[in-house]
């Protein structure tokens, strides 16, 4: 059903100085060729107007960065720890602003706004502990009274490129452990959300204490910046997250920029939910309405494909028709509302597209409708084949497939057929059943009983094959963001062969 409310909640935004650039702790205007328009996707209003970055404000932000990480680096643990302490309490207070410029910005709804907030929250107090787990160690030697240290230390800057989907977190899952670990950042945001992507980050750890210069953050053109920022010199280390193909190019110009730099990479999706024939029914159907749905089905790791047993299908399909026919569509802003608008126009469009193509190529639409605004109703397919575009490309929007399986081997050979290898979840009674399949997925991530939209900040999320390299969250996160170096000490004289 359709919210007949036509604008989104005053929510109170009195943060100032969202239009402006952060560099080495100042705010100012861009330099480059004209301005990021950021509007609201569910009334169309403009929210935020920025002049954009030049490659010359990208190389101050860098510079400015690597000035400040010199002494940010040497920071006692608990002076790092509490400046994530600080900005926990300080997420916590302004938590109505921050749900707020969510649902306006990035069209989320107020269910999940809160959801990110929550996770956004949690990840301060987590990595707040970080700089207590960063060890060091000593290793035997053949070489009579040698000995070898191993330390970490800080990379120095990191480079983080956010997307819009869940701007606050999927960009402070990176900032948080970095500047933790002692490290600076630069952040580049995406276009369409460039306050909660970074902007807004910058003035939280700003009012929590966070020297000047540490923290920056540039909105521009990627094409104009995009490159530069990716293989400025004075950064070690690029984080991204988005699709796979801006993911290749990032990584590649990581490896043959003018220096050699780390990636991790958290790229495209194609998440399967398997249905086994004894599964718990009631629970794979919940879990496959909200894997699927949360956000629009503009997650990375959305059930992108719902894979059920033959034995099981009708029921399943039954229940969950009923299921989703009962989200409320409309309004981000209402406190019920499930369905919100897409991200864009274009992001639409590319929806409208896929739904054709499904049509074209035999699916059968089960439920659907049109688009009112950006807000397009949840559709679902069904005798959808597998090697079909809907159940080969990512979608991010609400559209859910469901394709039909004959066995276990059926199932396991569907979820691996696909260039991705994200996330997964199988649904079974039998739990080693459950694992000894998991086992056999292709993926960086499999989920038994649970949707496969999971994310924490103490578990390595990351994906195979094209859906990307390296590891976010937990120890993961300290290997990628920290560097080694071995010093080795002769205690005595050693006996050299020549």
């Amino acid at each position: 059903m359709i919210s007949n409310a036509s604008t989104s909640a005053a929510s109170p935004l009195p943060y100032d100085g969202l239009d402006m650039q952060v560099i080495g702790g100042s705010r100012r205007a861009g330099r480059g060729a004209g301005f990021t328009r950021v509007t609201d996707p569910y009334t169309g209003g403009l929210l935020n107007e920025i002049q954009n970055a030049s490659v010359e404000d990208v190389d101050a932000a860098f510079k400015a960065a690597h000035a400040a990480q010199a002494e940010w680096g040497t920071r006692s643990p608990g002076e790092r720890a509490g400046l994530l302490l600080r900005a926990a309490t300080i997420l916590e207070a302004r938590k109505e602003e921050i749900v707020g410029w969510l649902i306006r910005e990035s069209g989320s709804t107020r269910i999940k706004a809160t959801l990110e907030w929550q996770a956004v929250y949690s990840m301060m107090i987590h990595f707040s502990a970080f700089p207590y787990q960063v060890k060091g160690e000593i290793l035997p030697s053949d070489v009579p009274d040698k000995e070898h240290r191993v330390y970490r230390r800080p990379l120095g800057v990191v480079s983080v490129i956010s997307p819009w989907n869940w701007p606050l977190h999927l960009t402070n899952r990176s900032i948080a452990p970095a500047l933790v670990l002692g490290n600076a950042v630069v952040v580049k945001p995406a276009a369409e959300t460039p306050v909660t992507g970074g902007l807004l980050l910058a003035r939280v750890f700003e009012e929590a204490g966070l020297p000047r210069g540490v923290l920056n953050v540039v909105v521009g053109d990627a094409s104009e910046i995009g490159d530069a920022f990716v293989t400025h010199p004075l950064s070690p280390f690029i984080s991204f997250t988005g699709s796979t193909s801006v993911g290749r190019r990032v990584g590649s110009l990581a490896v043959t920029g003018p220096t050699l730099k780390r990636a991790a990479l958290e790229l495209g999706g194609n998440a399967p939910l398997i249905v086994l024939s004894d599964a718990d029914l009631e629970q794979a159907i919940s879990a496959a309405v909200v894997g699927k749905f949360l956000h629009q089905g503009q997650v990375c790791v959305s059930t992108n494909r719902i894979l059920v047993h033959a034995a099981v299908h009708d029921d399943f399909v039954a229940g969950y028709i009923e299921r989703v026919k009962a989200l409320k569509v409309g309004n981000p802003a209402d406190a019920d509302t499930v369905i919100g608008p897409v991200i864009s126009r274009k992001r639409l469009d590319a929806l409208t597209r896929m739904i054709d193509t499904a049509l074209d190529g035999g699916a059968h639409r089960a439920l659907g409708g049109q688009a009112s605004g950006l807000v397009l109703p949840p559709h679902v397919f069904t005798k959808v084949r597998v090697e079909s575009s809907l159940a080969q490309e990512e979608i991010f929007g609400p559209i859910a497939p469901i394709v039909r399986v004959e066995d276990d081997e059926a199932a396991i050979r569907a979820a691996n057929a696909t260039e991705f290898g994200l996330s997964s979840a199988i649904f079974t009674r039998d739990v080693e059943r459950g694992v000894r399949l998991a086992h056999r997925i292709d993926a960086g991530m499999t989920h038994v009983n649970d949707m496969s939209t999971n994310d924490y900040p103490n578990t390595p999320f990351g994906g195979e094959k094209n859906s990307g390299l390296g590891r976010f969250g937990g120890q993961w996160v300290v290997d990628e963001m920290t560097r080694t170096h071995w010093v080795s000490v002769q205690h005595a004289p050693r006996a050299y062969p020549f």
